[in-house]
């Protein structure tokens, strides 16, 4: 029993980073219909300056990590802001060149973390409770864990709560169905969506400091590796869905960390066939809306 409860909890928190991942994926997807492969690159510099911030301070506490917190958010936000202002909002409509432009700014960024901060991974640790555990029906979980599954839960009232309840959502939501209708009663739709691109950064950068302390390291290739896991969640909770890729991040994780232990580590091979039954028997995901 205490081994089921650890994989599930453990699993929850791995899920929770692929959705604040997936989140800003399938959020502009689903409102600009911009598949950006560098979303990664986002998640690794806040996770980098999450890290600096808490490196200078000089101390391991809940106020430097709060403060790694708020850091790492604002500077995927400001990352991606920059991204959509100067590389992407000239292509919209252009798919082709939306992958060539963000695959390019990925492996770009990726020798740019390379030549500022090397290529060796930097071992990090957090406030004393972080490497500490505690006890469920037996099972000693860390408590970072705990910490993730909070921010993802908050991350995702806070984007529903945006998008239905905020003037901007409803902006937003609008100029998604008729931009140019929009356009006619004088709202300017771009900075609206420059505004969706930061949120999504944010909510990376959030998840690569978060990450850092999930993994205990942070390294250039940090984001790479769970922005395919991020497309894979993306996929199967259906492509603009948020709920979905809530849903999609509980189901992969769960998955992963099961398959992992019970069957000899093949959690990756797992989900991969459950993102190809996916797309066989329900192309649209468990959540998306049909074509």
């Amino acid at each position: 029993m205490s081994t089921i409860v650890l994989l599930t909890v453990t699993g929850l928190g791995l899920g929770a980073l692929y959705f604040l991942v997936a989140s800003g994926l399938s959020l502009i997807y689903g409102l600009m219909g911009v598949l950006n492969f560098a979303h990664g690159s986002f998640l690794t510099l806040g996770a980098f300056a999450g890290w600096e911030f808490a490196r200078r301070a000089g101390a391991d506490n809940w106020w430097t990590f709060l403060g790694s917190l708020l850091v790492g958010a604002v500077v995927g936000a400001l990352f991606a802001a920059f991204t959509e202002f100067v590389l992407i909002r000239k292509l919209y409509e252009r798919h082709i060149e939306q992958v060539l432009v963000t695959v390019g700014l990925s492996l770009a960024s990726v020798a740019l973390f390379d030549g500022i901060w090397g290529t060796d991974t930097i071992h990090i640790s957090g406030p004393e409770w972080f490497r500490e555990t505690t006890g469920i029906l037996g099972a000693q979980i860390s408590n970072d864990r705990f910490v993730a599954i909070i921010a993802a839960v908050l991350v995702l009232l806070g984007l529903v709560f945006f998008l239905k309840r905020t003037r901007y959502g409803m902006i937003i939501r609008a100029g998604v169905e008729s931009r140019s209708m929009v356009t006619a009663l004088g709202i300017d739709v771009r900075k609206a969506f420059t505004l969706v691109f930061a949120i999504g950064g944010a909510a990376a950068g959030l998840g690569g400091v978060l990450a850092s302390h999930y993994f205990q390291y942070v390294s250039p290739l940090l984001g790479g590796s769970l922005l395919i896991f991020a497309f894979i969640v993306t996929v199967i909770g259906g492509l603009g869905s948020l709920t979905g890729a809530a849903i999609a991040s509980v189901v992969v994780a769960l998955l992963q960390q099961f398959a992992n232990f019970y069957l000899n580590g093949t959690g990756d091979f797992v989900v991969v066939v459950a993102l190809a039954l996916v797309l066989l028997f329900r192309p649209s995901g468990l959540l998306g809306r049909k074509s």
